[in-house]
């Protein structure tokens, strides 16, 4: 028997998946698009730095998913992913895709989510055919209220969240997690709040068929989302990467602005690593400096292993290796990256230079 053709809904719902740093994000998008019911998803993923990785560990590629790389600390991409809708819409209603009945967005873990829940409403193309779906926002239990404390972006992604997904319970302390969902849910008292550790996450709950809906947020909530239409009003030029910005303004009139001392940059080699070296350098390297590392993540290619093994770190938390079932593409090279708050590149390469390969061939 033939399925029946799926059809295109006269607006489809675009769904945004945000949170800090390390907080899950791209585990609980893998975690929903195993289901079934999402099927017809169409996925955007948005990374920030030179190398993108996630969209390979969701271990998910088609032609319904689209990387977004923005080389823009302020992570606004507002012109970059409005042209990844209407490239997949037109290939949607000309047939060269399946159709999609949603799209889900992963944000950056650095990413402000006003600048792009405003993009769907803003734009004159696109708030013709698409409306907000829900945002849902992960909160990692261990490093979350550190990050609530120090991060604005962190505050935000909480504050603007239709579900609030609270992760690694099982990894801190009961009073921790007690003071963290208090927390939020001053933040945020209107969210749903789910344990991802805990309770079994329905994807269809999560994505739902509501609608993001701006009479339900709290008034600062309400105050940002304007500030963000008119700001986007006020600067429609374009950054040299493609999307409307404007630094200075912004540093004028936004004290939440990242500071310019977050960089992320990645190191790619060809030689297969010793497992053995890296986990201790790793360890070394977390707990001396875990404090300026918002995140480091990476594919290995270790030594003696056919299929690759994907590492994460947040700050001075390590997350136990998983060993993938087989490489998601044709490269095979090893790729580590970092997103940093004030350390040197340079003497983080030649720490693990010299810990990892000429140790190696110390020890041979």
């Amino acid at each position: 028997m033939i399925d029946a053709p799926r059809s295109i809904p006269d607006f489809t719902p675009v769904n945004l998946v945000t949170g800090f740093l390390g907080s899950g994000k791209t585990t609980l998008l893998k975690r929903m698009l195993r289901s079934p019911a999402l099927a017809d998803t169409a996925v955007l993923i948005n990374e920030f730095g030179e190398v993108g990785l996630d969209h390979e560990l969701i271990e998910r590629i088609d032609d319904n998913m689209v990387l977004l790389q923005s080389g823009c600390l302020c992570c606004t991409i507002r012109g970059e992913l409005a042209d990844a809708i209407r490239k997949l819409d037109e290939r949607r209603a000309s047939g060269a895709i399946p159709p999609y009945r949603r799209i889900v967005i992963e944000s950056t873990g650095l990413a402000d989510p006003l600048p792009i829940l405003t993009t769907i409403t803003a734009d004159p193309v696109l708030r013709h055919h698409y409306r907000l779906g829900l945002v849902i926002t992960t909160v990692d239990a261990v490093n979350g209220m550190s990050q609530l404390d120090r991060q604005p972006e962190s505050r935000k992604q909480a504050a603007v969240a239709d579900r609030l997904v609270v992760t690694k319970t099982d990894l801190a302390s009961n009073d921790v997690v007690l003071a963290l969902v208090a927390r939020l849910r001053r933040i945020n008292p209107a969210a749903p709040l789910l344990r991802a550790a805990e309770q079994r996450l329905d994807p269809e709950e999560l994505i739902g068929r509501d609608l993001f809906d701006l009479a339900t947020k709290t008034q600062e909530v309400r105050r940002w989302f304007d500030e963000e239409a008119a700001q986007s009003a006020f600067s429609p030029h374009r950054h040299e990467h493609g999307h409307p910005h404007d630094h200075d303004r912004q540093s004028a009139h936004d004290p939440n602005r990242h500071d310019d001392d977050i960089r992320a940059f990645s190191f790619i080699f060809d030689d297969a690593i010793d497992w053995t070296a890296f986990g201790l350098w790793l360890s070394m390297l977390l707990h001396r400096h875990g404090d300026s590392i918002l995140r480091v993540k990476g594919l290995l290619n270790i030594e003696g292993e056919a299929a690759p093994v994907a590492v994460h770190g947040v700050q001075q938390l390590v997350h136990a290796p998983v060993h993938l079932e087989a490489w998601p593409s044709a490269d095979r090279r090893t790729r580590i990256v970092f997103i940093c708050k004030g350390l040197d590149e340079a003497a983080i390469r030649r720490s693990l230079a010299a810990f990892v390969f000429e140790g190696r061939h110390a020890r041979a």
